[in-house]
């Protein structure tokens, strides 16, 4: 079995104060559940910014390959130099907790991760409970919220009154 590393690094500073107070508005605005998302973001960020500074040199086909492949996410790059002005709110927009909210198929990012957390999303009619799901530019008109199950109330059962109840209340008019 292939042990599985980790996808981010921690800041080198751990308690600098304006980095902090910037992730605190970013995990708010794209609420997200602690600052490990945002380091992952910014780790994906860098890993696609030190692809492009590889490409500077290499053949146009394989700078095609990367543009195509970022495109697709949904990062809209058309040439090297936006791939290096990249930023991790760029790649945060692209996750389905926030593609959500952005097609208004939840009033905040809060709800729209609850809403996947409890099964409620459906991408090509497959359930996704992932809220960090990037969603490609052609997987996002197939996003839809699980119609509601309407359970049907029971009856109550319909108890008569034994007859000497009924008799007791003729006498007292």
């Amino acid at each position: 079995m292939k042990r599985k590393h980790k996808t981010y690094s921690r800041p080198k500073r751990p308690f600098d104060k304006p980095r902090l107070d910037e992730e605190a508005k970013i995990k708010e605005e794209f609420g997200l559940k602690n600052k490990k998302e945002i380091w992952k973001a910014y780790a994906k960020v860098n890993v696609f910014r030190n692809n492009a500074k590889k490409l500077v040199t290499a053949s146009d086909e394989e700078k095609h390959k990367l543009l195509e492949k970022l495109n697709k996410m949904g990062l809209k790059v058309e040439s090297l130099a936006d791939v290096l002005s990249l930023t991790s709110k760029d790649y945060l927009k692209r996750r389905l907790q926030t593609v959500l909210v952005s097609k208004k198929l939840a009033t905040t990012p809060k709800l729209a991760r609850q809403l996947i957390t409890h099964k409620k999303v459906l991408i090509n009619d497959e359930v996704v409970n992932i809220p960090s799901f990037m969603v490609s530019v052609e997987l996002e008109s197939k996003i839809k919220i699980k119609p509601l199950k309407v359970k049907k109330k029971k009856a109550a059962p319909v108890v008569e009154e034994p007859e000497e109840v009924k008799l007791e209340e003729e006498k007292n008019e």
